[in-house]
């Protein structure tokens, strides 16, 4: 096994959870818009094209209302109202930590140095790790939200391994999104963790030891049912 000297985490989905429900933010927006709820949450959700665009949320929500709408014979409503007043709903304090993530960044510590690279502004990141405490817990955070270009492209894991002064082969990322964690952190020369367990990428049972994810046709060096997986992989077990 390569030696690993540092380890980036993700975060949303990876190490916390919104505690939010999607139902509650959904149907908030209408209220907040006064517009008539139609549709579910899920079908905005589908609707949604691709990762949320740090640099254009109201928009990027937008086009999902606006398919919705259309979906339900609602072509002429408001979306960007809808958009609105679902970012007044969010409230981004409202995280918790996934089973397993206290142990997991604590034996990170103990391995080497510990970042968190994520593809959200800091300005909505920064209240997350306010709320989890989190601040302390890492060497470097990189907010790719504020860089020209996110993950899965390499700028925001090379800036970390930089920041940290590590190389990447010795360095392991830890994330959620096979796309975005796993084929970006694996482009830029890093070793790749597929975090599958509860609120990630699998079927979200983090308890259940026999489960096995399928990654599909990405192909990560390892992949973790729970965070403490971690732990066995540093201790040298795997």
């Amino acid at each position: 096994m390569t030696t690993i000297d540092a380890v980036l985490f993700d975060l949303d989905g990876t190490l916390c959870r919104q505690d939010q429900t999607g139902d509650s933010i959904y149907y908030g927006a209408f209220e907040r818009a006064g517009v008539d709820a139609f549709g579910e949450p899920s079908d905005l959700w589908a609707a949604l094209d691709g990762p949320p665009d740090p640099d254009d949320q109201l928009g990027y929500l937008a086009s999902g209302f606006t398919v919705v709408a259309a979906r339900y014979g609602r072509p002429s409503v408001d979306a960007d109202a809808l958009a609105r007043g679902f970012l007044d709903v969010v409230d981004y304090s409202k995280v918790s930590l996934h089973r397993g993530a206290t142990t997991a960044l604590r034996r990170a510590r103990e391995a080497g140095s510990v970042g968190l690279v994520t593809n959200g502004p800091e300005s909505r990141q920064s209240v997350k790790l306010d709320s989890l405490d989190l601040f302390d817990a890492f060497d470097v955070v990189v907010y790719a939200g504020d860089l020209p270009r996110r993950k899965p492209h390499r700028d925001p894991f090379d800036a970390a391994i930089d920041r940290l002064g590590v190389a990447p082969e010795s360095t392991l990322h830890v994330g959620n999104s096979l796309q975005y964690d796993v084929a970006g952190a694996q482009g830029a020369g890093l070793q790749a963790a597929w975090y599958a367990g509860e609120g990630g990428g699998g079927d979200g049972d983090a308890e259940n030891e026999t489960a096995q994810p399928d990654p599909g046709d990405y192909r990560p060096e390892y992949v973790f049912v729970s965070l403490t997986d971690l732990c066995t992989l540093l201790d040298g077990d795997r």
